[in-house]
């Protein structure tokens, strides 16, 4: 250990003062250094920054503080913001002009008295194609233009914030259009500025997936808007993985982030990409009145059509009738022709087989007459000599040829051993009967 005497000692202040002095003798000029913003902060109007070099894997190689004066720092940021679109945030590379300055007090720190933003534009340039060239290696970079925005879109999924005035305005104006359509809108709240912008809207993205999961046809846009605010602090719309979702998106994305200056890379993979959420609202309203307008054309086409369409069958009908008419007096006066000579045809054929068939009736009367006169006096001959055998073989010949007919009980008696003593009996004979009895 070394010990020093009192007069070889200085106070912090005096050793301060002298690295002060030495700065100021040997780093009077300003310098213009390349780095990347590990913080910023604003306070009473100052702005307060960490400096930061990172080596290529992400490692802090060099850091240091800077501070921008308020009088300097109002004309900067304004300047910087309207040249990039944004305002310096954490991670943004920037190209500032500094000044070295060692404050007693506070110690080293660099002042910032200038920015070059087409440095950060650049670097933002640079790492906006980066993004675009992977998500064409993908194959993604169209993916989501390739939907088409159904021509009855009124069922839109909203993914903004639920207090920015760009939401309000895009739902006001979505609800009094002055065609009185109806849309049905369902909001997925979102931070849209900040840090957090890229993993909220993914978020709000997978909710409005599990939505259509459950119910296919909840959803026909998705609308993602931002507005209502300054353009600052937009660099969480360009990025790999917000991309990504977007281009993957199964519904039409339509973006209407507010900013007017620069498009952020998902306003170039989405379907559409508008400038305001009321530009978004106005889009969707045309959409549908488009839609109407073509519906009422084709109506109009429908009924010029049918309107014509009649009035040409009528004509065609009125000359098919006249046609008609015509062949009809043709057709009846042939037909009466016709039926006329068949009529004859018929009366004279009717004439000649009444004819035929009388000629042939008579002749059949004849024939009937001849073989009923040859019947009756065949059968006549049969019935005569019927008659003789009936008188040949009558009971009253018998009985005068002296025979006799014996009677008993009602019954003629063809056996004498049929009679017994003391029968009586009836004994019938040619002339007359005589009972007896049997002795």
């Amino acid at each position: 250990m070394i010990f020093t005497t009192e007069k070889s000692t200085l106070t912090l202040s005096e050793l301060n003062l002298l690295v002060k002095e030495t700065i100021e003798l040997t780093m009077p000029d300003t310098y213009w250094v390349q780095a990347e913003l590990a913080g910023i902060n604003e306070s009473r109007g100052h702005c307060y920054m960490e400096l930061v070099e990172m080596s290529s894997n992400r490692v802090p190689v060099a850091q240091a503080r800077a501070c921008c004066w308020r009088n300097t720092w109002q004309k900067l940021a304004h300047e910087f913001a309207k040249a990039t679109g944004e305002e310096m945030h954490r991670g943004m590379k920037v190209l500032l002009k500094v000044q070295a300055n060692f404050h007693i007090a506070y110690g080293f720190s660099w002042i910032v008295i200038d920015a070059d933003p087409t440095y950060t534009m650049g670097d933002m340039a640079r790492r906006r194609q980066e993004i675009i060239r992977q998500l064409k290696e993908e194959g993604v970079y169209d993916l989501n233009k390739t939907l088409s925005l159904s021509p009855f879109a009124m069922r839109i999924a909203v993914i903004s914030s639920a207090t920015a005035a760009g939401y309000g305005d895009f739902c006001n104006q979505l609800e009094d259009n002055e065609y009185g359509f109806r849309f049905e809108t369902r909001l997925f709240p979102a931070i849209m500025q900040g840090e957090q912008v890229e993993q909220s809207i993914i978020q709000a993205l997978h909710c409005v997936h599990e939505v259509m999961l459950q119910q296919a046809d909840a959803f026909d846009a998705v609308v993602i808007i931002r507005g209502g605010g300054s353009t600052a602090d937009l660099s969480g719309f360009d990025t790999l993985a917000l991309a990504e979702n977007v281009a993957n998106f199964p519904l039409p994305v339509i973006t209407g982030i507010g900013h007017e200056r620069d498009m952020s890379v998902i306003d170039m993979v989405a379907c559409r990409s508008l400038k305001t959420p009321t530009a978004v609202a106005a889009f969707l309203i045309d959409n549908l009145a488009g839609t109407l307008e073509q519906l009422e054309d084709y109506a109009t086409r429908i009924h010029n059509t049918v309107k014509q369409t009649l009035e040409r069958e009528r004509l065609r009908l009125s000359k098919l009738e006249q046609w008609l008419s015509t062949v009809f007096g043709v057709w009846k006066l042939r037909e009466e022709n016709r039926h006329a000579t068949y009529m004859q045809r018929i009366n004279s054929c009717l004439e000649r087989r009444i004819l035929t068939e009388r000629n042939r009736l008579n002749t059949n009367v004849m024939q009937m007459n001849a073989i009923t006169m040859s019947l009756m006096q065949r059968e006549q001959h049969r019935i005569e000599l019927l008659g003789q055998r009936i008188k040949a073989v009558d009971p009253a010949n018998i009985l005068r040829r002296g025979y006799s007919i014996t009677m008993h009980d009602g019954h003629a008696v063809t056996d004498a051993s049929l009679l017994h003593k003391g029968d009586n009996i009836t004994v019938i004979m040619a002339n007359g009967q005589k009972d007896a009895v049997v002795s």
